[in-house]
């Protein structure tokens, strides 16, 4: 007598998932080994939680998206009193040692709140157009104060997109950015200096190669500097003599093309691409209103990242502080989007979509 139990794993989602951990953890190992000890834990803790939202009903996670939303504000909340400060930031809470960044745990379930929203909605129209701005701006504002600006605008970005999809006017939208330009310069004005000084070097990066450009032009050095086929990890002269800085985070993509070189860029937008056009697939085949919007939100909440943060190792986009998922160090954000994962692979495997390993 043979028992038999089985195991479903999505391989379309994560086998392009396992080549970018692999890429991103052989990375992180050539500049520092805690690093790759860290995101190896990491990527196993996200893993189990993957498996965890793989297996519950999608129907369960929209039933108690109002709740999520409730948690998400209280929790965003709890990081102005006891949060952990670092470089004049105040975005994470130490749990027994382990650091945790709610900004960033908290994309799969902003992603499940406007989905559950707009599946909901009966008609198309104004007045619903500004419920959602207004429903999304308290966690919007929070996480802006932190300061998280990186992940604010990432948040209203993926909004944007995913209203724009789902037929809101593009006009209505020209309302919002007319309001920006009004009142720039109060805009301006709150902004920290930092911030301030990563808009002005985006217009001007070699105004100042010592101080604010200082980051982008050593990126872009690191970049160029791996020609075809790269130096090898071992000669990532630019991240192991600390040229360039925030190696193993906002700029691992610098890091990654110094060492890979052309031929390892490409390797690795191939990946992404096959990622994206996967978690396409998800809101092409998907029925259900909320199954559909939630696969358009998570689309864009890799999609972006991908695009800003690789653009701005490149110098095209301004530094955001927004880092390369699956690659870039660091738990947090590992953790969300393998719970974005789990849960796509949960509406895949509802319209047959999930192929099954079994284990004898």
């Amino acid at each position: 007598m043979t028992s038999k139990s089985t195991i479903s794993i999505d391989w379309g989602l994560l086998t392009p998932v396992f080549v970018l951990l692999i890429l991103g953890l052989t990375t992180l190992f050539s500049i520092q080994i805690g690093f790759f000890r860290s995101q190896f834990i990491f990527a196993c803790i996200s893993l189990l939680f993957y498996f965890i939202f793989f297996h519950v009903s999608f129907k369960a996670i929209q039933y108690y998206s109002v709740p999520i939303y409730i948690a998400s504000i209280i929790l965003l909340l709890i990081v102005f009193f006891i949060g952990v400060e670092s470089k004049g930031a105040v975005r994470w809470i130490d749990f027994f040692g382990i650091r945790i960044q709610f900004s960033e745990v908290l994309k799969p379930f902003l992603a499940i709140t406007l989905s559950s929203y707009l599946a909901n909605l009966t008609t198309v129209n104004f007045k619903s157009f500004v419920r959602i701005w207004a429903f999304l701006l308290p966690i919007l504002l929070l996480i802006y104060f932190q300061p998280d600006l990186g992940n604010a605008l990432l948040y209203t970005g993926v909004t944007f997109f995913t209203l724009l999809i789902f037929g809101y006017p593009l006009v209505w939208f020209g309302f919002g950015v007319l309001g920006l330009g009004v009142f720039s310069p109060i805009v301006w004005k709150f902004l920290h200096e930092y911030q301030r000084q990563r808009i002005v070097t985006f217009f001007h990066p070699w105004k100042d190669p010592l101080g604010s450009s200082y980051n982008v032009i050593q990126s872009i050095i690191a970049v160029g500097s791996g020609m075809v086929f790269g130096k090898g990890m071992v000669e990532v002269t630019q991240s192991r003599l600390r040229f360039l800085p925030e190696r193993h985070t906002d700029f691992i993509f610098a890091t990654f093309s110094e060492g890979f070189g052309f031929i390892g860029v490409c390797i690795l937008l191939i990946t992404i691409f096959i990622l994206l056009y996967n978690i396409y697939t998800v809101f092409a085949n998907s029925t259900d209103r909320f199954c559909k919007t939630f696969a358009l939100c998570s689309f864009f909440l890799f999609l972006i990242p991908f695009f800003v943060n690789i653009g701005m190792n490149v110098g095209i986009m301004p530094i955001a502080g927004v880092t390369l998922p699956f690659m870039s160090y660091g738990g947090s954000s590992l953790l969300s989007n393998f719970i974005i994962l789990g849960i796509l692979s949960s509406i895949k495997r509802g319209i047959g979509g999930a192929e099954v390993l079994e284990i004898r």
